[in-house]
């Protein structure tokens, strides 16, 4: 866990808030807070996302929870006016000189193909703020060359608000979505083998995998044990259902590439 160490005032203008701060390791943060605007089950999902993306070798920014003391808070009139309470946020490294993903700029990646796993990611997760806000795909440049990171999981289940209800009426659902950046990548750039390595590694999660990932969020992000039980059984559940959903991405990439030959191959 992180420590933060100074705040740096607003970054970004999400519905979160999130403001910037330096933690202990030096290293630059942006951080959600637990009494956001939407709840605390905004940090659930980022937290959930982040485990989940250190499993499946996605490209988000690196990520942890961050403790902010009342020392901290009171020596900045900004946390004080947003209410911010003493305790743990969720931070995520601050990628700083990126540049928001478009059709401009998307052929510069070096790591296109790790998209897969992102839109295999928001599939099973039923993500489509990634698809329809076309600030949540950043373009770095670092030594390596150009990367595409992957930010923002506050809505994960299509909302941050999620109940076990809400969670059991999605469950079954697979929904396509290819707007902006993601119908460029299944157009022009990806083909089913590109998935493959990460509907593997999602097959390869056991069920005890599962519930200590889900133990993991801290209880003060998700207090409910019946909503971590229907959390548990959903991720179990869409796990199950990897292949169906690669099945549907395959739909809408062109033949030329493997997508419907590909896919209608595979159920002879």
């Amino acid at each position: 866990m992180l420590f933060a160490m100074k705040h740096f005032g607003n970054v970004g203008v999400g519905v979160t808030s999130p403001q910037l701060f330096r933690a202990n390791d030096r290293n630059f943060y942006v951080v959600k807070f637990q009494n956001n605007r939407l709840g605390s089950k905004v940090l659930a999902n980022e937290f959930l996302a982040a485990r989940l993306g250190e499993i499946m070798g996605l490209c988000f920014p690196v990520s942890s929870s961050i403790e902010i003391d009342e020392e901290t808070i009171q020596q900045s009139a900004r946390l004080k006016a947003l209410g911010i309470v003493a305790g743990r946020h969720f931070a995520s490294l601050y990628l700083n000189h990126s540049e928001y993903v478009g059709k401009n700029n998307l052929f510069k990646a070096d790591n296109i193909t790790e998209m897969a796993g992102i839109l295999l990611f928001d599939y099973m997760f039923h993500n489509a703020d990634r698809t329809n806000n076309k600030k949540n795909l950043l373009l770095r440049k670092d030594e390596a060359g150009y990367k595409i990171y992957a930010i923002d999981n506050s809505h994960l289940f299509r909302t941050a608000r999620w109940n076990v209800a809400h969670l059991n009426s999605i469950s079954t659902i697979i929904k396509p979505y290819y707007r902006y950046s993601y119908g460029l990548l299944l157009r022009d750039w990806l083909s089913p083998p590109h998935f493959i390595p990460y509907i593997k590694k999602v097959k390869e999660m056991s069920c005890e995998l599962i519930h200590e990932l889900v133990k993991e969020i801290p209880e003060e992000w998700l207090s409910d044990d019946a909503e971590r039980q229907a959390l548990i059984n959903y991720i179990i559940l869409r796990r199950d259902m990897v292949e169906d959903i690669g099945e549907v991405i395959y739909k809408h990439i062109p033949m030329s590439r493997g997508g419907y030959q590909w896919w209608f191959s595979t159920l002879i």
